[in-house]
């Protein structure tokens, strides 16, 4: 076997076995994260509640003293607190205490601001603008390249009152990173795609996709060549 075949096998090889391993690794990078996130949430309390309950039984339950045993816990126990969290949510004493406890965070600098812009994009996100659809396209970086982009809201021009969209468009694969863009109404490409549709796609770096998009707005004449 000559030295060029056997270089082109294993360069087919190490593509394959890259192309098979790239999907486990992301969802790793996933996984691992939220469940880092979540862990971390209960860890202060887990920690020490476990030091103690392996200090008072040394013999039945030292395992408890363990990292990862303590990251398990710690995760368990958070969902358990998310859970609670929704079910007490929509129950009317648990509105109550949400609405207290967005009261008081409002009092508080900063906090207030985040809070409020965090709970305000959550919000929109989960219900359809006037006059324009929740996920579009927009022309980003340039006329000839289309990003995917969330309408969190429709503002008017100073002076002009020519309808302005403010559009936030994320990132793969980390959606919760991304840029946010004004651009005006006319120059939006509509799409029917739901926000969990445009997620997954967003995501999945395009893999999981419909099988047409739209890509020139309505009424426009395509273009062709690299003028920007």
């Amino acid at each position: 076997m000559s030295a060029h075949t056997l270089g082109g096998r294993l360069q087919r090889l190490f593509l394959t076995g890259l192309l098979t391993l790239l999907p486990i690794w992301l969802t790793w990078i996933v996984v691992k994260f939220v469940f880092v996130l979540l862990s971390d949430i209960s860890r202060p309390l887990v920690g020490p509640l476990a030091h103690s309950i392996a200090a008072g039984f040394p013999n039945s339950l030292g395992w408890i003293n363990a990292v990862s045993v303590q990251a398990t816990i710690a995760l368990l126990a958070t969902l358990v607190l998310i859970l609670g969290v929704g079910w007490l949510a929509r129950r009317v004493v648990g509105q109550r205490l949400l609405g207290w406890l967005e009261a008081l965070v409002q009092r508080i600098p900063l906090a207030n601001v985040i809070y409020s812009s965090a709970r305000k994009l959550l919000d929109i996100l989960q219900t359809k603008p006037d006059g324009t659809q929740r996920v579009v396209l927009i022309d980003f970086p340039h006329r000839e390249m289309k990003s995917v982009g969330f309408v969190t809201r429709v503002i008017r021009e100073q002076g002009t009152g020519r309808e302005l969209a403010a559009v936030y468009v994320p990132t793969t694969p980390n959606p919760t990173s991304g840029y946010l863009e004004i651009v005006p109404l006319e120059k939006l490409t509509p799409t029917d795609w739901t926000v969990d549709q445009a997620m997954s796609f967003i995501i999945s770096g395009g893999a999981v996709a419909p099988d047409t998009i739209p890509f020139d707005r309505p009424g426009t004449v395509p273009r062709h060549g690299t003028d920007l």
